[in-house]
């Protein structure tokens, strides 16, 4: 086989007109219904809305959480952009504070969004968990530099941080708080991040004030 048959193999196909309208109807009809019904909504009511059979949305999505991250991939990537946008206007800690709000907040866009974020977390196979993982990432960033900065406690790691981010997206879901009450609930649950924390230590069981070194 010569290098050019194997560059050629190596090509994706370009997907098919008929197949790429199929495709952006599915997406657009999940966005749709996630919007009305929450990201829980039947895949066979989707299928309907988009005018495709079963086996059309199966095929493009085998998964509830491969359409869930295709859909939410803007989302997401607005996300990241406002994250390099509070980096480059707040100070180290107001800039994580800021993060955290708006990230609970973007995460309950859609009704019991966060809880199949949460249940994607334990899969390291799930597509909504590789799509989240730049969120992670993108908190660890934050976290890097509030620590560096001696406002957070150098234990905290940005996995732990997303989750509680998580649980208080939940609360903000399930509790249909607005934005103002979910920029409140959001401040006060991520308050023990900064300042003087006082955690246990995993190790000895013993409380540990990790500012009072």
């Amino acid at each position: 086989m010569t290098a050019e048959q194997d560059t050629s193999m190596a090509v994706p196909r370009p997907m098919r007109a008929d197949a790429r309208r199929n495709r952006d109807a599915i997406l657009a009809a999940a966005r749709a219904t996630f919007e009305e019904e929450g990201v829980l909504a039947s895949l066979d009511g989707i299928a309907l809305r988009a005018g495709v059979g079963n086996a059309t949305l199966y095929r493009n999505f085998p998964t509830r959480d491969d359409l869930l991250a295709a859909v939410a991939s803007v989302s997401i990537e607005a996300a990241l952009a406002e994250a390099d946008a509070l980096s480059g206007s707040l100070a180290p800690k107001e800039a994580l504070l800021e993060w955290l709000i708006r990230l609970a907040w973007r995460l309950r866009i859609w009704h019991d969004l966060p809880t199949c974020v949460a249940s994607a977390q334990a899969d390291p196979q799930s597509s909504m968990a590789t799509a989240c993982a730049a969120l992670v990432d993108r908190t660890a960033v934050f976290l890097r530099q509030v620590t560096l900065s001696g406002d957070a406690a150098g234990t905290v790691t940005a996995a732990d941080v997303f989750e509680l981010v998580l649980a208080l997206s939940w609360a903000v879901d399930r509790f249909g708080d607005d934005e103002p009450a979910a920029r409140r609930r959001v401040s006060m649950g991520t308050a023990g991040i900064f300042g003087a924390i006082v955690l246990d230590d995993a190790r000895t069981g013993a409380p540990t004030d990790h500012h009072a070194r």
